[in-house]
């Protein structure tokens, strides 16, 4: 499994919309979009089933991290326009304005993991293709 896997996984694990259930016999976890609130799907490995994409809350670009509770998962029609919008642009009003509201979402949407989340790099296929 893939680093950018293994985070999307946690992200679900962590975010109360997102419950594991059973689609098409297949074990997966289905949620909503931290922006629209668009249904999403992920493979129970983590794997995009549709339109999933990793959001950094604090974009990269600025400093942003990997950590949980700096991601959160969103369509890719909204990571793309956040991306153009604000994570472009140096810091600022508007930036600080965007990260603390998904930082408030993010924080109602938290649950703790039932177990420690393992996040280190089993191999190195890093799907780096978001917009975020």
């Amino acid at each position: 499994m893939s680093r950018r896997h293994k985070l999307l996984r946690a992200v679900a694990v962590t975010d109360t919309t997102f419950a594991r259930t059973t689609l098409d016999g297949r074990a997966v976890w289905v949620g909503k979009c931290i922006h629209c609130n668009s249904r999403l799907v992920l493979a129970d490995d983590g794997r995009p089933l549709g339109e999933a994409t990793l959001e950094h809350i604090f974009p990269q670009t600025q400093g942003g991290t990997d950590d949980v509770d700096n991601l959160a998962i969103a369509c890719a029609r909204c990571n793309r326009e956040k991306g153009q919008r604000h994570d472009a642009r140096k810091k600022g009003e508007r930036l600080d304005h965007v990260v603390a509201l998904l930082k408030a979402r993010r924080a109602e949407r938290w649950r703790d993991p039932p177990e420690p989340l393992e996040l280190d790099d089993d191999d190195d296929d890093d799907d780096d293709d978001d917009d975020d």
